[in-house]
C-alpha cells in the first residue's frame, strides 16, 4: 500500500494528524505530491518512506532537498515514474495541465497521481486511473488517501480539523 498526501501548505497541526494515521496503516512508503512550503515540515514525516514532488508553492526548493535527504528521504524531483509491483506510476504535483494531460491520456501509466488542485480526485481515464489525495490547507474535508495496486483499490481518509 501506498499513503498519498498533497498540498499541506505548513497546517502543522493537520500534518500531524495526517502522519499518525499513515503511521498506523504501515504503508511501504508515502508520496507527497507537492505543496510542502517550507524545510521545517519535512521534520512531522521523520520516520516515513518518503517519495516528494515539489508543488508550485515550494519557493525552497534547495532548502527542502537538502532536509529530504538529511531525514533519508529521495530528494524531491519535479516529477516521480516509477514501476511499483508491475504497475507504472507517474506523480506530479499538477501545475502544468498541458504536462499532467500528456500523461494521463498519452503516457502508457496505470496510475497518475496529482495534488494541486485541493480536491480529491479519482477518475478512470482510458486505461489510467487519475488520483488526488485532496489536501489538508483551503478545503473542507481534509484528506489523504491510500492505493493498493494490488487490489486497484483507493481509501480516501478524512483528516479531522
Amino acid at each position: 500500500m501506498i499513503a498519498l498526501i498533497s498540498d499541506t501548505h505548513e497546517n502543522e497541526e493537520a500534518i500531524k494528524k495526517a502522519v499518525a494515521a499513515i503511521k498506523a496503516r504501515e504503508p511501504e512508503f508515502t508520496i507527497h505530491l507537492g505543496d510542502i512550503i517550507s524545510p521545517p515540515m519535512l521534520e512531522h514525516f521523520k520516520g516515513l518512506k518518503m517519495r516528494i514532488v515539489f508543488g508550485n508553492n515550494d519557493g525552497e526548493r534547495v532548502g527542502l532537498a537538502q532536509k529530504a535527504t538529511s531525514l533519508g528521504f529521495e530528494e524531491p524531483k519535479e516529477e516521480l515514474e516509477m514501476v511499483h509491483k508491475g504497475r507504472k506510476l507517474y506523480a506530479y504535483h499538477g501545475t502544468d495541465k498541458d504536462r499532467l494531460d500528456q500523461r494521463i491520456f498519452y503516457g502508457g501509466y496505470d496510475y497518475v497521481l496529482t495534488g494541486h488542485t485541493h480536491a480529491k480526485r479519482d477518475e478512470k481515464v482510458k486505461q489510467t486511473r487519475v488520483i488526488n489525495p485532496g489536501a489538508l490547507f483551503r478545503c473542507t474535508p481534509y484528506t489523504i488517501a491510500f492505493l493498493d495496486v494490488e487490489k486497484d483499490g483507493v481509501e480516501f481518509v478524512e483528516i479531522p480539523r
